[in-house]
């Protein structure tokens, strides 16, 4: 996505709703653009400890990844990476709503992605290799509008582009994380994932209802 979408940083009159929308949207653009570093790594562990709890899915996929980060050598998370998303041929996961939707590439829900970017002003950066249908892509385009749209226009955009672009398909994908054989500190991962985006379909659907 544009650098725009990267440079946005939280105001003071962003909710403290919106600030943690956002910075799990931004995290999980980040974690799978790339492994970890080891800065990201002890951050996940310490966010485990503070906002992990029995209190719900979210809270427990928190305790899961930060025990995992806690546990797991910064190389053998690197590796993971690798062996589940980086491949010659297919990956033994896919990170692309294109597969997910439609069993292929490269199909008709890339098309009407890319005509919705366009819409909002927004396109692939020059050098970027994944197609904008990737799940670390469509996350930073979520941040990119809680930061941009607090407001019910905003809102609304965002319903519209999770409800088209996230809401069919991001089960399916945490479902295959989970069931990668290999898969750790991914499938915990995909645990946050999951939790997360299932509290914003939730919202979403709320306000669709209210809409109407």
């Amino acid at each position: 996505m544009k650098d725009a979408t990267i440079a946005l940083q939280p105001q003071p009159t962003w909710s403290d709703e919106d600030r943690a929308r956002a910075e799990h949207y931004a995290l999980l653009a980040r974690l799978f653009h790339a492994a970890p570093d080891a800065a990201l790594l002890a951050a996940l562990a310490q966010a485990g400890r503070t906002l992990g709890g029995e209190g719900g899915d979210l809270p427990r996929a928190w305790a899961a990844l930060g025990a995992v980060a806690q546990s797991m050598p910064l190389a053998t998370v690197a590796d993971e990476f690798d062996a589940l998303f980086v491949s010659v041929g297919k990956p033994e996961v896919m990170c692309n709503g294109s597969w997910y939707l439609t069993g292929f590439l490269q199909e008709e829900p890339l098309a009407e992605l890319r005509d919705d970017l366009a819409e909002l002003g927004l396109g692939r950066r020059p050098g970027v290799t994944e197609t904008e249908d990737h799940i670390a892509a469509l996350a930073e385009v979520m941040r990119h509008l809680v930061l941009t749209g607090p407001d019910e226009a905003g809102l609304m955009r965002q319903q519209r582009f999770f409800s088209r672009h996230i809401a069919p398909w991001y089960a399916q994908f945490a479902g295959a994380l989970a069931a990668a054989p290999g898969a750790d500190f991914y499938a915990k991962v995909g645990g946050l994932l999951a939790a997360f985006m299932d509290i914003e379909r939730q919202a979403f659907d709320m306000l669709e209802a209210e809409a109407h």
